[in-house]
This record gives C-alpha cells, sequence and structure tokens, in this order.
C-alpha cells in the first residue's frame, strides 16, 4: 500500500509501494541464504540511505555500489564492507584511499597498469583493499576474457607485492541476461559465465584463503535455482523489479515496486492517444519490445492505496525531454480527463530511479544519491 494523497502530486513523482520492496527484499535475501551464497546486493537501483536499512532489517552487511561518491554516502550511514563494481578511475585514488580506512573497500580492476599506478600511491602502512578482477562472460562491456592469462597474473603479482592491496577473487556481470527471453536462456548464460570463472579459480586459487567468485544480474539471480561454484550474488535491480525483468520472465508485474506518477495535459481524439507530463528526462529513452510494439512503460491507474495491474490494452508510444505518449482503448480514452493522474511502470526501474533523484514512500519525500 503506498497510502498518498492523489491531490498532492502536481508534476511527475516517483512512487514506492514499501511493502512490495520490502518483500523483494526479503525473498531474495531468504534465496541467497538457502543456497548457500553471500549476499551483496547492488546499490546502485535505489541509492537511498533509508532502503538501505530495510536491507540491514534483514541482516544484510555487504553491499555494492557503482561510484565512489555512492560509496561514500552509504558509509556515512554505516555500511562498512562495500564492493565499487565499477572500473579503478586513478583520478579518485585519494577519496579510495580515504575511504578504505573507514570500511572494508574491495575494488574493481579490467587491466594491470592502473592498478600498478594505484598502489604506488597507496602506502603498504595503509589498511589493504581489496581487488577484484572483472572478468568478461560474453557481455562485451568491460573485464578481460578469461584466456589473457598474462594480464590476469599480472593483476594478481601487483596485490601479492603490495601490503596495501589484497586479491579477493574474480568477479563478473552477465549483462547479457537481460536479452534472454525465458529462463533456459538465462540459464545457459549463466551455466557458461559460472563455468569459465571457476576454470579461473581452479588456475589460481592456490593460497590459504580461497578466491570468492562473484556473479550480479537480476535474471540470474531471480530465475536459477543453484549457484553451483559461486560464492556471492550481487543483483539490485530486483529490489524494484520493472517491465523489463517482466519480458525477460524474472518477476510478475505485481512484484514492480516503483510507479511514475504523471498528470495527463493532453487527449487527441483521433490518434487515441493521451499525452502526460512524464517522458524522457523522467523514465529515460530505455525501450523494449512487448508482443508485437516498442513501449517505454506500462500504463496503471492510481488511488490512494497504490497502483492497478496494468492495462494490457494500453501502452506508453513515445517518450521526448518532458513528454510521454500514451496509446489507449476507446474506452480508457474517454474515462481519462486533463488534470487526472495515470501511473506509468518503467521499463528500467535503475534509469528511472536516477532520473528522478527521489521518492514518495508513504506520502514523504524520500532523498536519494543522485
Amino acid at each position: 500500500m503506498v497510502n498518498i494523497s492523489l491531490d498532492s502530486i502536481k508534476r511527475p513523482t516517483l512512487l514506492v509501494d514499501e511493502a512490495i520492496c520490502r518483500e523483494n527484499i526479503r525473498w531474495m535475501a531468504e534465496k541467497a541464504a538457502r543456497l548457500g551464497v553471500n549476499f551483496r546486493p547492488h546499490f546502485k537501483t535505489h541509492q537511498s540511505k533509508q532502503m538501505g536499512r530495510w536491507f540491514r532489517e534483514e541482516g544484510i552487511k555487504s553491499i555494492t555500489v557503482s561510484s565512489v561518491s555512492m560509496a561514500k554516502y552509504f558509509n556515512e550511514d554505516g555500511w562498512d564492507d562495500i564492493t565499487i563494481a565499477f572500473p579503478l578511475n586513478l583520478r579518485e585514488s585519494d577519496e579510495i584511499i580515504d575511504l578504505s580506512d573507514k570500511a572494508r573497500l574491495n575494488i574493481l580492476v579490467t587491466m594491470a597498469e592502473p592498478l600498478e599506478l594505484f598502489s604506488r600511491h597507496k602506502k603498504n602502512s595503509e589498511e589493504p583493499t581489496g581487488v577484484y578482477i572483472k572478468i568478461d562472460t560474453g557481455y562485451n562491456r568491460t573485464g578481460l576474457i578469461p584466456s589473457e592469462i598474462e594480464e590476469i597474473e599480472k593483476i594478481i603479482n601487483t596485490c601479492r607485492q603490495s601490503y596495501s592491496l589484497l586479491f579477493k577473487g574474480f568477479l563478473t556481470h552477465t549483462g547479457h541476461t537481460y536479452n534472454a527471453r525465458c529462463k533456459n536462456e538465462v540459464e545457459m548464460i549463466s551455466k557458461e559465465a559460472f563455468r569459465l570463472l571457476g576454470s579461473l579459480k581452479a588456475k589460481f586459487d592456490s593460497g590459504p584463503d580461497s578466491l570468492t567468485l562473484s556473479v550480479g544480474d537480476t535474471p540470474a539471480c531471480s530465475l536459477l535455482s543453484n549457484f553451483d561454484g559461486i560464492d556471492e550474488i550481487r543483483p539490485g535491480n530486483f529490489v524494484f523489479f520493472d517491465v523489463m525483468q517482466t519480458v525477460i520472465g524474472s518477476c510478475e508485474a505485481g512484484r514492480i515496486a516503483v510507479c511514475l506518477a504523471c498528470p495527463v495535459v493532453s487527449k487527441n481524439a483521433t490518434r487515441k492517444e493521451i499525452v502526460v507530463y512524464g517522458g524522457a528526462v523522467h523514465l529515460s529513452k530505455e525501450s523494449v519490445f512487448y508482443v508485437d510494439k516498442t513501449i517505454y512503460g506500462f500504463v496503471c491507474t492510481l488511488s490512494a492505496e497504490g497502483w492497478s495491474e496494468p492495462l494490457y490494452d494500453c501502452y506508453v508510444k513515445s517518450v521526448s525531454q518532458e513528454h510521454g505518449v500514451i496509446k489507449v482503448s476507446n474506452e480508457v480514452f474517454l474515462s481519462i480527463r486533463c488534470g487526472d493522474l495515470l501511473g506509468i511502470l518503467p521499463v528500467h526501474s535503475c534509469l528511472a530511479s536516477q532520473c528522478m533523484g527521489n521518492y514518495l514512500i508513504n506520502g514523504t519525500l524520500a532523498e536519494a544519491h543522485m
């Protein structure tokens, strides 16, 4: 239940259903515990201290972030076991070093040279910083491919030659599961990623402390029934879910915990279209092919208690900077008037949250790190 006054909403407002959000958190935490993997949720989706505390109430102690500034933001709220899952930015070395004195910090590297330069900057007397090597298991964004053994060895040797660095293991993001459209496809992508990581662990895991294999994508973490050989999962999007996840099959629409409330500003009777104040600057331009068309969000009705199931005969047809154009049925067209509110379930909740920068939770505005 959202519990808001619809009359108070004057412009696009991102609503959060706390009950659904908390249930998503509890569900993933319980799944990780049941399957015997460490749960290090990615906080880049919500970026909210308030929601971070909901994770803490479920016993979560370690988190993932996507930037140094985000790590500092959550460290201020007591989080002290943090992985920055973004390639090392040498220009932030001083901030990383400072933060490593306040938290157990892990950084991510994709090549040896930046780490070598960082290690010279970081004195051996300082608190060791954990190092993960990013492995590209098919997403083709960043990371070393498993056959680049010489570069991997350079990174490991740099860590072993410095008291201020501690090699922790291998990390991947199988983001290509977002292109999957069924559980079997997600399983195939994940199985290959697990195999590649496992081969690296077998080759390099020779020390007294076992290396960690860390994976993180919501489709796999939602749909897989085992993580054989994997030590840690880092999903983030699951906290809200979104239209993309329903298309993949990771969740039902009823699990989506965010909705953009948009004022209706215009109607076109000829095209049976409604224009809302809510466009690319609020939702992003993320789209998905659904049934037989490209859409930019599901449409739903709003009440003081929350939002309805999607109106599947309506969809967000296009978005420009401030405008959202919604194709509707004749029945819906006749029932909606200018000044009404419609809800849009975002295609990608991470980007919608980033665009909006805050949330309305139970009638109260909650700021976030955006």
